[in-house]
């Protein structure tokens, strides 16, 4: 079966950009023109992230703009019900991203079929061990066409990677630092000998780096190492009540792909 998500790291090697937002902010029913607006803008790749109650990796700026978006009423079914005919208008690979506490609750084969019907091409799932998931959801998720996207930090030992290459499907996500998301650090701060270990090992999946990306320096850089960038609380931090989706869409994806 064709995925989206392969499709498209076929056809682009490098300078792939993914961005992540939450679900149901700034407000409950933006979740649809914000995919849009992306994807007019020239994104490769999105996350829709699902608020939950207790994200603990997440920084500041996700976990405030999950409890709104909890406070503003956005659930799993409801996120389902907002993306049912996202495909007449959408192209590009999406991705849910969030904790698996939600997605056991809904169900995992529910989830798997439900996200094969609208649409949606891979799952980011961190708190979810590979060991888990392997023994009791892979053939799940492979029956219905959805990548689990598997994460690795600095401290992930070489073994482990590979172990994690050899049952990953679609992209494997570099967590650039061992801390929470957020745009707070310098290109400079980047592990370049991680990156570049990463680089030396030729896993067979592609690798796009995320946290800490915010800026086309931090993106351009993070490009050089891996096959694109995952941008998240920079862009979730740009909206605000003044001004329409559009206008912070296009403006923000325009200040990643240009140089200042």
């Amino acid at each position: 079966m064709n995925n989206r998500i392969n499709t498209l790291f076929e056809k682009k090697t490098n300078n792939i950009l993914s961005v992540y937002f939450t679900a149901g902010f700034p407000n409950l029913n933006d979740t649809v023109k914000i995919i849009q607006e992306l994807e007019k803008n020239g994104v490769d790749l999105i996350e829709v992230g699902m608020p939950f109650s207790d994200p603990t990796a997440d920084g500041p700026t996700i976990q405030k703009s999950s409890e709104l978006a909890l406070k503003n009423g956005m659930s799993l079914n409801l996120l389902f019900e907002q993306l049912k005919t996202i495909r007449k208008s959408v192209s590009i690979p999406l991705v849910i991203m969030g904790y698996f506490n939600p997605v056991y609750q809904y169900g995992v084969k529910a989830f798997c079929e439900k996200c094969n019907e609208i649409g949606i091409d891979g799952a980011i799932l961190p708190d979810l061990p590979l060991d888990e998931f392997e023994a009791e959801y892979s053939s799940t998720f492979e029956a219905n066409n959805l990548h689990n996207i598997l994460l690795i930090t600095p401290q992930t030992s070489e073994a482990r990677i590979r172990q994690i290459d050899a049952a990953c499907s679609g992209f494997i996500y570099m967590v650039s630092s061992s801390s929470t998301t957020g745009a707070g650090k310098k290109v400079e701060d980047f592990q370049k000998d991680y990156f570049e270990r990463i680089k030396n090992m030729k896993l067979k999946n592609p690798t796009v780096i995320g946290f800490g990306i915010s800026d086309n320096a931090t993106f351009a850089n993070a490009c050089k190492y891996a096959h694109g960038a995952i941008i998240g609380s920079a862009f979730v931090s740009s909206f605000n009540a003044d001004r329409k989706i559009e206008k912070t869409v296009t403006q923000f994806v325009k200040n990643i792909l240009s140089p200042a």
